[in-house]
């Protein structure tokens, strides 16, 4: 096991900040960790990429929040992961609520950019094997995580990013998610600034050595790493 800080890997998501607005996307099973080490005290949306429970398990620990801002939470999804959540946290959407539950106010979206606060974001969609799911942009930058094909309409919403986020599970080939080799390519052919790779396998081996591989403008994502945009 390696003892490089680098290789401590939690579940991905990520946090964005802009003009004081603060959103998360995806809320896995390390949420709560995952915003007391960031010390985050505040949070504006929460968006979701897909329904699978490493990305929405967290969804309970946004109670936090809404006793510090006292106010429920945005929460934008497809309507297929808002009745995935609807499931996986019935006590949430129940019409009787319990007591101290969280507080949600679900928003449908699709393909269609959308504005939160003075954010726009614009869908990027996705092919997690059969599963629709969606990447995001905002401004110069884009976030592509459990997926293994875009389609090339879909390719051309993030003409001009500057900072690329992409899922790159391992080596090998998998169903569902790029490898390696696929998003390095992908990278390489939307040409942004920088590329990081995120959802990273242990398999990919110690992250030291595997940055050795990569072009000078792709590195590894990691737990604390901070883009300035």
């Amino acid at each position: 096991m390696s003892e490089d800080e680098h290789d401590q890997r939690l579940r991905s998501s990520i946090l964005v900040e802009y003009n004081e607005q603060v959103i998360v996307i995806d809320t896995g099973p390390d949420f709560r960790q995952q915003m007391l080490r960031a010390n985050v005290s505040k949070l504006d949306a929460v968006l979701f990429t897909h329904e699978h429970r490493d990305h929405i398990a967290g969804l309970d620990d946004i109670r936090a929040f809404n006793f510090i801002q006292k106010s429920s939470m945005d929460v934008f999804a497809e309507e297929r992961v808002m009745r995935a959540l609807n499931s996986g946290f019935p006590y949430v959407f129940a019409e009787k609520k319990y007591p101290g539950v969280p507080q949600v106010i679900m928003h449908a979206i699709s393909t269609d950019p959308f504005q939160i606060g003075p954010m726009e974001i614009i869908p990027i969609r996705m092919m997690h094997y059969h599963l629709p799911v969606l990447g995001f942009r905002l401004g110069d930058f884009a976030y592509l995580t459990d997926g293994n094909y875009i389609s090339e309409a879909e390719k051309e919403k993030l003409i001009g990013v500057k900072f690329l986020v992409v899922n790159a599970l391992r080596r090998e080939a998998h169903i569902s998610h790029f490898t390696l080799s696929q998003a390095v390519s992908l990278i390489g052919e939307l040409s942004p600034r920088m590329g990081y790779l995120t959802h990273i396998s242990h398999q990919m081996g110690p992250s030291v050595l595997l940055e050795k591989e990569l072009p000078s403008n792709i590195r590894l994502a990691y737990d604390g790493l901070v883009l300035n945009l």
